[in-house]
């Protein structure tokens, strides 16, 4: 590892520090997957390796295919390219399952340019197993399509039997695949904005090279110390994991006693999509920061509306993050709960 002992401090090479894409590959191996360094371009962060993917593959007005709710800067990166997002619908009823291979392929046209999946998903905590990873592969080769992976919090799934997903296994996918992947979840490390793009597709190494030979080269010392963090021991993977599932269950179980709240439990990541009793989240949310507060404090959470593509979708649902430790995320229950009664009173006119 480098002492920084020199007396400038250079450009790195624009496709990622050696040492780097060396440690990535090295975790990737231990998921069973097998890269070779070009495989591997290092970003500033996994918004650069969206934003650079999505110019290299999209032209004005192909579309990109993305269950919803979804990370909102999707929309953003997606619409830099020219692109348009065609939403693949969910419901809370069907626990925003997207898996279905009929409302996939029905979306396809001409345009379309790629599938996008985020695995485990962002907002909703969908996780998927193996026989609908396959099946949206095969979409994907059927069709001609990239599929984007998100896979940056895929080492957060509750359930044993998701294992940890990564789409990179199927070999016969290497001219489809993309993988978006980056340290800032995985190491709670979000201000090292180190990323990468994963793929076997030698053309698009190609146009994403470019890309990062027009920026030059990612921060040196941010690489060197996202290399450091890909050398933890694997137990780091597993005690992570079970720090945030204790946090899931808490909200989880508090979130259900509260009357009129609708919620599923997330298998995966470390967010989740709830449905509040009132009549627009955003509205609430307001209200919440500039009337509401229980011996001086409030809570704060992301309305929903702007997770959808589809205009009208998720006006009472928000995002909730389970990043805090347990007693604060048993307050921020404890507000939350607070904070509709008094809002349905107040402003609704509802009296319980």
């Amino acid at each position: 590892m480098r002492d920084f002992q020199d007396a400038t401090l250079a450009y790195e090479a624009s496709p990622g520090m050696p040492v780097l894409i060396d440690a990535v590959r090295d975790y990737y191996r231990e998921l069973g997957v097998e890269l070779e360094p070009n495989d591997v371009l290092i970003t500033t962060g996994g918004s650069e390796a969206l934003l650079l993917t999505f110019l290299s593959i999209l032209d004005p007005y192909t579309e990109v295919i993305i269950p919803e709710p979804y990370y909102p800067n999707y929309t953003t990166f997606v619409h830099a390219a020219g692109g348009r997002i065609r939403a693949l619908p969910t419901c809370p009823e069907e626990g925003y399952q997207y898996a279905y291979r009929e409302r996939i392929e029905s979306l396809i046209t001409n345009n379309t340019r790629a599938i996008m999946i985020t695995n485990p998903g962002n907002p909703t905590g969908v996780v998927l197993n193996e026989q609908q990873m396959r099946m949206i592969a095969d979409i994907a080769k059927k069709h001609d399509l990239f599929l984007i992976c998100d896979e940056v919090y895929r080492e957060f799934c509750y359930d044993d039997q998701f294992g940890v997903p990564c789409m990179a296994r199927y070999r016969d996918l290497d001219e489809n695949l993309i993988i978006i992947d980056s340290v800032s979840k995985r190491f709670s490390a979000c201000g090292a904005r180190v990323g990468c793009v994963v793929t076997r597709n030698k053309e698009l190494q190609q146009a994403l090279l470019k890309f990062c030979q027009s920026r030059l080269a990612v921060a040196t010392i941010d690489q060197v110390g996202a290399a450091a963090l890909y050398s933890v021991p694997k137990s780091y993977y597993a005690e992570s994991k079970e720090k945030y599932r204790q946090r899931r269950d808490l909200v989880v179980s508090r979130l259900r006693q509260i009357p009129g709240v609708g919620v599923e439990e997330p298998m995966g990541a470390f967010y989740l999509m709830v449905s509040l009793p009132v009549d627009d989240a955003d509205k609430f949310q307001q209200w919440l920061l500039t009337s509401f507060d229980d011996q001086g404090q409030t809570v704060m959470f992301a309305p929903g509306a702007p997770f959808y593509e589809t205009p009208g979708k998720g006006i009472n649902e928000v995002r909730i993050a389970y990043v805090l430790d347990l007693p604060e995320l048993e307050r921020a229950m404890e507000l939350l709960a607070l904070g509709i009664a008094r809002y349905r009173k107040e402003v609704m006119g509802i009296e319980e």
